[in-house]
């Protein structure tokens, strides 16, 4: 009965009533121009989690949308992943002002196809030094290394069995300052300790790198859907909780990866929520450090629906608990 109410709800969000019929545009997979429309929120509300700046993004190439993944590239650029198998990069200005973008299809992962079980990207990592990506993808089980330029899949590896569900894998993925990987699934193996996931002693788009089973309990704040890592070496997790209003809650928890053992269960500390009037289906993260000041990234997927959006918002994150507090 638990995942009854989810199961309706994202019956409702991810297509039309079966027997109906729809208005279906000519569809265009060509376009290059992305439009980012700001959100009238208050920014500088109280708490860890200030909101600075948003935006609606929008663009007429119909396959923009399904954001499941965010990497900042540097000062005011941003890549974004999609589950259906797209990419989008843009410069996006404090002003709104949207330059230099790009809509790309991920390269396909064994044979040209279509199909979205192929190319179902969940989480996305980046290495500014040598601007190489790493990508997840449910479905398939398997994690990518990618070029700089996204044509090109440099190496790839599956997850080591046993083999996580179809829609309930990879969906957050983060890379440490030392060089290793954690994997954190999105409900895989409902085990008393929590949901499994994966530490990486090295590049786990390399077969044969050994990782650390261990697992998360979120302890009530719903199913992470990304991480991103923290100036400090810790982890801010992104969970998402399905409801009536909001639908979605998105609640953020820090946790540390030191505390990471074969079989540990690991908890988070919660440091806030994103606010009910800008609610939405967040499923991609990144930690932007500027001027001093700590940032959080959100992208949120729209499941192609109309009633959902494509945000990109901005949050400053402010007096963090230290390492000793953020687990409890």
């Amino acid at each position: 009965m638990r995942r009854l109410l989810p199961a309706v709800l994202i019956f409702v969000a991810l297509g039309p009533v079966p027997g109906t019929r729809h208005y279906r545009p000519p569809v265009d997979l060509t376009s290059q121009q992305i439009t980012a429309r700001p959100l009238r929120y208050p920014a500088g509300e109280a708490g860890m989690l200030r909101f600075v700046r948003g935006w609606r993004l929008v663009s007429p190439n119909d396959a923009f949308g399904g954001f499941s993944a965010l990497a900042i590239l540097g000062p005011d650029r941003f890549q974004l992943a999609a589950d259906n198998g797209y990419w989008a990069r843009l410069t996006l200005a404090a002003d709104g002002a949207v330059s230099d973008a790009r809509i790309g299809m991920f390269p396909p992962g064994s044979g040209p196809t279509q199909r979205k079980s192929q190319r179902d990207v969940e989480s996305m990592a980046f290495d500014p030094a040598s601007g190489k990506s790493w990508v997840a993808l449910e479905g398939l089980n398997q994690v990518w290394r990618l070029d700089p330029a996204l044509e090109r899949i440099e190496s790839r590896a599956r997850l080591p069995r046993p083999r996580w569900p179809v829609n309930r894998g990879p969906e957050a993925m983060v890379r440490l300052a030392d060089g290793r990987t954690v994997i954190f699934s999105e409900d895989a193996d409902d085990d008393p300790r929590g949901r499994e996931a994966l530490l990486f002693t090295g590049d786990p788009a390399e077969p044969g790198t050994k990782a650390v089973r261990f697992f998360y309990d979120s302890q009530g704040k719903g199913l992470v859907s990304d991480a991103a890592p923290l100036p400090d070496g810790r982890i801010l997790l992104v969970h998402r909780r399905l409801g009536l209003d909001p639908v979605f809650t998105t609640i953020l928890g820090v946790v540390d990866p030191a505390a990471i053992r074969p079989g540990a269960r690991l908890t988070s500390r919660t440091i806030g929520r994103v606010p009910a009037a800008l609610a939405d289906n967040y499923e991609g993260a990144a930690i932007e450090r500027r001027d001093g000041r700590t940032f959080l990234w959100l992208v949120s997927d729209n499941n192609f629906n109309g009633w959902q959006r494509s945000l990109l918002v901005a949050f400053e994150l402010v007096g963090l608990p230290d390492s000793k507090k953020a687990a409890r």
